[in-house]
């Protein structure tokens, strides 16, 4: 597995690319939409930045205090997080997941929000990264594809997840023809 310092470079390195996009949209590129079913350019950055704060990070968090009960040191990685983790990415096809209230994002309230969001996943990436080390390995949390992961693969995920998601930037700025 990468080390830290090379999974945080590689993160603010993707996050750059993120805003360097932001930079050539406006909100109504942000909001604009194929169809129904598919997210807009918007929506999927406000997914890449609430999975972070409020899960991915949350659950480094939690794999960093040991007490916590909800901890499932015994469990394993599914074989799609095996791959996953052995790949260092997800492999390159869209996830689908059907729409609902828990899971669709929310459009962007506005450009300055999704900036603000990535730099404040940024800067609590930056602030993990220090302490990470502390993390047992058998200290884990389950993600619902993936099984149980620990601080340094929740680490990992981040910046595994923000890649795989230039995938569907790329695929939604061609169909819009942004």
């Amino acid at each position: 597995m990468r080390n830290t310092t090379e999974v945080l470079t590689s993160f603010e390195t993707a996050v750059e690319r993120y805003l360097a996009e932001l930079n050539k949209l406006d909100m109504g590129s942000l909001h604009k939409k194929q169809s129904e079913e598919e997210w807009s350019i918007g929506q999927m950055y406000v997914h890449l930045i609430q999975s972070a704060l409020f899960m991915h990070l949350h659950n480094i968090e939690q794999c960093l205090s040991s007490g916590d009960s909800t901890l499932n040191s015994g469990e394993e990685k599914t074989e799609l997080g095996r791959q996953v983790f052995e790949l260092g990415q997800f492999p390159p096809v869209p996830v689908k997941v059907p729409a609902s209230p828990q899971y669709t994002p929310q459009p962007p309230e506005s450009m300055g929000s999704l900036i603000d969001g990535l730099h404040e996943v940024v800067d609590r990436m930056r602030s993990m990264a220090s302490v990470l080390h502390q993390a047992s390995v058998n200290n884990k949390i389950r993600h619902p594809r993936l099984g149980a992961l620990n601080a340094q693969e929740w680490f990992l995920l981040i910046e595994m997840h923000y890649r795989h998601h230039f995938l569907q930037l790329d695929r939604l700025k061609s169909n819009l023809e942004i």
